[in-house]
This record gives C-alpha cells, sequence and structure tokens, in this order.
C-alpha cells in the first residue's frame, strides 16, 4: 500500500559510510559480490533487503519493481551510486507468452546509464583492478533488454537518482505487441508529507455524502474561493482544481504526469531550502508551506521543479468531506512559482513568488494529465469573481495575482483515455489563462 511504508526504510538518500563498521561491511559485500561471474547470479529479491515491491500482470506477463535505497544499492553493488546520482531500479519480468519481448529501456527513462557507462563514474576512486571488477558487477547485475519466451528476467536499470520516488513506465515490444506497466514508487526518507499520509484516518468514523457529478458540481461551487492561514484568514492563493479519484490512482497519475512528491518542513529540510535559495541550487522536493482548507493544512504537496530551486510548479491537496461515484476527492491549489523573496512570515524564512497569471498553472495540471492519458472527464466550475492585471487580488504573502475565476475539476480515469476521447462537461467554458487580443498582422507597404 503506497502510504504505508516500512518504518525501517525511513533514511536519508545519501548515506555515507563513514564507519569503520559501515566500512568493513562494505567490503565484505564486495567481497561476496565479487564471487558472481555469470547473469544467473543475479540476487533474488528477497535478497535485497527491505526492497519494496510492486507486481503487475498483463495477460501471461508478470512486472514486479522495486527501487533500491542507498544503503540497498552500496550492498548489491559495492559502491555508493548516490554519490554519483545514480538509482538502481530493480526489475522482475516473467513471460510466460509464446513469443520473446524486448524492454523498452528508453521507456523508462531516456537518461538511463549502461553498466560500463556507470562505472566508469567511479573511476576516480579506485585502481584499475577494482574498476575492472566493479563493471564486471555491474554488468552481472543488469537486465537483459530480450526477454526469451516461457523464461524469467530480472535484473537492475541504472538510471538517474530521483528523490521522494518517481514513476517507473515499463515497455515490452514484441510483434504486434506493446504491454505497458507503470508504478508509482515511493522513496521515503523520513521528510515526505506522503509519508504522514493516512487517507483512511482523516475522516474515520464519518459517513460522507457520495454525490453524483452534477451535484457536486454544486458542492465545489459552494466553497471557500480560497486558501487560508492558520489563524483562518482566507485571503489566500485561490482554490482552483478539484480531482476525483482514489488515493494511489491520484498519486500515480500525478507522478505518471511528471508531478514530483514534496517534503515536509522540517528543522533539515529549512536548512537545505535557505541553502538553496542562496546558491540557486536545485532541491526538486523543497518543501511547500502550509495553508488551510477544511480547517487543516494541506494533506499532500506536489511539484514540478525547474533546475533551480525558485521556479517551479506546485499544487496543495486537500482530501475532501465527500465521495463522487463511489470515488475519493481532493480539492486542490495550484500556481506556479517564478522566484524566492525572504519573508519571516514563513517558517522556512523564505517564500516563493507566484506567477500572477494563476490561471496558467491550473492549464498546466489538466494538460499533464491529459497528454499521459490520465483523465476521464474534466470540466470547469465558477470559484470567485474575476480579477484582472489591472486590479489585481493578493495572496498572503501580498503576490498580485489575477483570474477568470474558474475551479478546474478532473475525473482520473481507471485505464488510459487518449486526450481526444477525455470528456468535457461542459459546465463553465474557461477562456484559458491568456486573455484573448487583437491580433495585429505586419503589413508592408508597396
Amino acid at each position: 500500500m503506497l502510504f504505508h511504508s516500512d518504518p525501517k526504510l525511513l533514511k536519508f538518500f545519501r548515506v555515507k559510510p563513514h564507519s569503520l563498521f559501515r566500512l568493513a561491511t562494505i567490503v565484505a559485500t564486495i567481497s561476496m559480490l565479487s564471487a558472481c561471474a555469470t547473469h544467473t547470479t543475479t540476487p533474488e529479491p528477497a535478497e535485497v533487503e527491505e526492497l519494496v515491491i510492486q507486481t503487475q500482470s498483463i495477460e501471461d506477463v508478470s512486472v514486479s519493481v522495486g527501487i533500491l535505497t542507498g544503503d540497498q544499492a552500496i550492498a548489491q553493488f559495492g559502491a555508493d551510486l548516490s554519490d554519483e546520482d545514480l538509482q538502481a531500479v530493480w526489475l522482475r519480468i516473467d513471460n510466460q507468452s509464446d513469443q520473446k519481448l524486448w524492454l523498452l529501456v528508453a521507456a523508462l527513462d531516456p537518461h538511463y546509464y549502461s553498466a560500463d557507462e556507470a562505472a566508469f563514474l567511479f573511476r576516480d576512486e579506485t585502481n584499475d583492478e577494482e574498476l575492472d571488477e566493479l563493471r564486471q558487477r555491474f554488468r552481472n547485475l543488469s537486465i537483459r533488454y530480450l526477454l526469451p519466451a516461457n523464461d524469467v528476467n530480472e535484473g537492475f536499470l541504472l538510471v538517474p537518482l530521483a528523490e521522494g520516488g518517481r514513476y517507473v513506465n515499463v515497455q515490452l515490444a514484441g510483434y504486434e505487441r506493446l504491454l505497458k506497466f507503470g508504478f508509482a514508487v515511493p522513496l521515503p526518507d523520513g521528510d515526505f508529507d506522503y509519508e504522514r499520509l493516512h487517507p483512511e484516518e482523516i475522516y474515520a468514523g464519518q459517513e460522507l455524502p457520495d454525490l453524483e457529478i452534477d451535484q457536486f458540481r454544486e458542492w465545489l461551487e459552494a466553497l471557500p474561493c480560497c486558501t487560508a492561514d492558520s489563524d483562518g484568514d482566507e485571503g489566500g492563493d485561490p482554490l482552483n482544481l478539484a480531482i476525483i479519484g482514489e488515493p494511489d490512482d491520484l498519486l500515480t497519475a500525478l507522478s505518471r504526469s511528471g508531478w514530483s512528491f514534496t517534503h515536509r518542513i522540517t528543522l533539515r529540510t529549512i536548512q537545505r531550502v535557505i541553502g538553496s535559495a542562496i546558491s540557486g541550487n536545485e532541491y526538486p522536493v523543497a518543501p511547500v508551506s502550509a495553508l488551510y482548507t477544511f480547517d487543516r493544512k494541506q494533506d499532500i504537496a506536489l511539484q514540478r521543479a525547474r533546475t533551480t530551486i525558485a521556479q517551479r510548479n506546485h499544487m496543495r491537496l486537500w482530501l475532501a468531506p465527500v465521495t463522487v461515484l463511489g470515488k475519493s476527492v481532493w480539492v486542490g491549489q495550484v500556481s506556479r512559482d517564478i522566484g524566492v523573496k525572504f519573508t519571516s512570515k514563513s517558517a522556512t524564512l523564505t517564500t516563493h513568488v507566484i506567477d500572477p497569471a494563476v490561471d496558467e498553472a491550473r492549464e498546466y495540471v489538466l494538460q499533464s494529465l491529459l497528454t499521459h492519458s490520465a483523465v476521464a472527464r474534466f470540466g470547469f466550475v465558477r470559484a470567485m469573481e474575476p480579477s484582472t492585471s489591472e486590479d489585481p487580488n493578493t495572496n498572503l504573502m501580498d503576490d498580485p495575482y489575477f483570474t477568470e475565476g474558474l475551479r478546474l475539476v478532473v475525473l482520473l480515469a481507471d485505464e488510459p483515455v487518449s486526450p481526444e476521447r477525455a470528456r468535457n462537461l461542459h459546465w463553465e467554458e474557461a477562456e484559458g489563462p491568456i486573455a484573448p487580443v487583437q491580433t495585429i498582422v505586419p503589413t508592408t507597404e508597396n
């Protein structure tokens, strides 16, 4: 279950082997693994301590996926992959069909590393003999791309390091056949907000009303326009989003669409935020400050970050006290960050400056989900009075914003739905994030 991680897994990603005990353990592990000479010695999943595995099946083919933590990678590879910003994805593919299949590794991650390429990254900290051993070990542990009929294949694919988790897209190609498997794999380190998300506990003991879709429209239109602060001041960013879907389906759809998990605000993450703000370094899972709806701060936040902490799309989501068509409802706020400023109003002493055209971020959510075939139905409801760039609203951090005042509604698809087949509910018609303007066509005088 995505939201019930083993507490033993709550550890730092970038654990460094500083102690003599750890060093002795690594040396012993290297010696043991060095004896492995063929691909058939690739470890069974049970030998990967505490590896969290997800499995899916389509007809006669099953795929299992797990991602190694930093310590697990040291035990398996005899090297700290995180030192080189690498991550090991473990795959087990049981092909019980009567035809061979090919693993499309570029679909999983177009920036994957070959075994020799990854080993070469460690050249400065190993001698020639050690590098040869490491290279052979990486080769032995690698997943094979050709999957024979009626055979089981397993191994690792090395990809760029991603904090918090990643969407693992496994595609298998055969003759006139393409099988697609998708896994949202969390990687807890103790600081991610999803580690404390227990949806079943939020409204425990309450019988939530289950609404039809048109009833849901009326319920949404009656919500407050905006988020609030801890004192109940509703002058926050607009509540411009509602997503219908079960928790696992929600995080899978957003993860597949490129949204990343987010750290909570802790002393450790505050220090990292401040350091990144000063240096301009990347922090792709940086915390999102608390805003309030339903008398509590957001249940979970996600983001799509750029290479600097100053720029990202981010959303806050709250589990709503209703269901629609028997499914959970998430009310949200999404905006685009375009800069960072220091402020005493934030626990991190910093805050982001938002793009004043907040409808742009709302549209981005819809398009990111549509392009990844995650939308069954969508529509817009009235959320607040429109505002303009000439007469904008302001949020709790005194940033101006303007909007056409609509709230996006998305019903997640149970199965992939191509964008042209997603149904528009036609409740309110959105003009889009950029208001229509008169087109000026340049002319040339004779």
